[in-house]
């Protein structure tokens, strides 16, 4: 890519799409364009089609997806299949009629199988089946690699895919019900906190920025504290779901960005390919190469925001898939390594978050 090259950021204003266009910015990309859901809606077709004949980009960095964690996975599956499925289909094949020279696209390391040997290598991906309650967004994602891989043997086109690991960072989605586990739990931990000190304004601050159901910050106080125990956020204690025996990987998602950047920069798929009879698992894993228990985030979190009430666990809720570490080993050996630690990232998104509140 050259500094003046036109990049097209799909999902810019997201969790991994705003990482990705502030780090071009700071490396001095200085032709960048990227469109909200309300100015480009990516399951139409049309639309689709009519942005990359106008626009024209040079390169796609396919960033905007349905996402979600487990209990959003499990109770939207047909959306999570659909519009995943779409959204892949109209970038890939728009950036393949108008000649995008190079396009990245940013999957999940849900991808592999349930019982997955861990660390979890590329060449694990449909060896066994997948895990349940994510099955569908995993199914989906596993269609947009294998387009790209498709699209690159049959046509010679330059798309490569990334895995992330478990992503957490600045502009994360707190949604209770739709985002995922490590944002999800520093929300309810900081509402069972203002609860437990009768912090109101506080509480009444979240909800006008990000409402509950149809809870927000002009409900009635015990309007507030149902809808809050119902999603297991309490004044003494806090109710999550699972054991907290899994073990989970997250990475910062400003070196999620590095990493893509540095991907779309110096690697291609003629890199990558692992056979010459059949050429498959082109893919690459993004992550850190190391884990941590849900008990043990949910302390870690506890201990950044100074939280003091108890944390349970509900067992009769799923747990998902025990482990999910990736072997970063192919990345490392093309020269990107992450540079933020756990506890680090943490506290700059919790330093956020309250931030964000103030902007309201």
């Amino acid at each position: 890519m050259n500094k003046d090259s036109k990049i097209y950021i799909a999902g810019h204003n997201g969790l991994v799409g705003s990482a990705i266009w502030k780090n071009l910015l700071a490396k001095g990309y200085t032709n960048l364009t990227g469109r909200s859901h309300k100015e480009l809606d990516l399951l139409d077709g049309a639309a689709a089609k009519t942005f990359f004949e106008n626009e024209k980009p040079e390169y796609v960095f396919l960033a905007a997806a349905y996402v979600g964690g487990i209990v959003a996975n499990n109770t939207y599956r047909a959306d999570f299949i659909y519009r995943n499925i779409q959204i892949q289909n109209h970038v890939i094949y728009e950036s393949f009629r108008n000649d995008v020279k190079k396009l990245l696209f940013l999957g999940s390391t849900c991808i592999y199988p349930k019982e997955s040997p861990q660390p979890m290598r590329e060449d694990y991906l449909l060896t066994s089946p997948l895990e349940y309650t994510n099955e569908p967004y995993a199914i989906a994602k596993i269609a947009g690699l294998k387009m790209c891989e498709s699209f690159n043997i049959q046509y010679r086109t330059n798309y490569i895919a990334v895995m992330p690991t478990n992503l957490y960072g600045l502009n994360d989605n707190f949604d209770l019900e739709k985002s995922h586990v490590l944002p999800a739990m520093m929300r309810k931990m900081h509402l069972s906190k203002c609860l437990q000190e009768n912090n109101w304004d506080a509480i009444r601050k979240d909800l006008k920025k990000r409402p509950l159901n149809d809870v927000h910050d002009t409900s009635a106080t015990d309007e507030i504290v149902s809808v809050l125990n119902k999603h297991g956020i309490f004044a003494d204690y806090l109710n999550l779901w699972g054991t907290g025996k899994p073990m989970r990987e997250f990475l910062w998602s400003e070196d999620m960005a590095d990493a893509c950047v540095f991907i779309m920069e110096s690697v291609d798929f003629d890199d990558l390919k692992t056979g010459k009879q059949e050429i498959r698992n082109c893919h690459i894993n993004i992550g850190t190469g190391k884990e941590i228990s849900i008990k043990n985030l949910a302390e870690t979190i506890a201990k950044t925001i100074d939280y003091k009430g108890d944390i349970r666990f509900d067992s009769s809720k799923p747990d998902g898939t025990m482990r999910k570490l990736t072997d970063v080993s192919k990345l490392t050996s093309l020269g990107w390594r992450y540079n933020v630690e756990i506890e680090e990232g943490i506290n700059l998104m919790y330093d956020w978050y309250i931030a964000d509140q103030e902007k309201v």
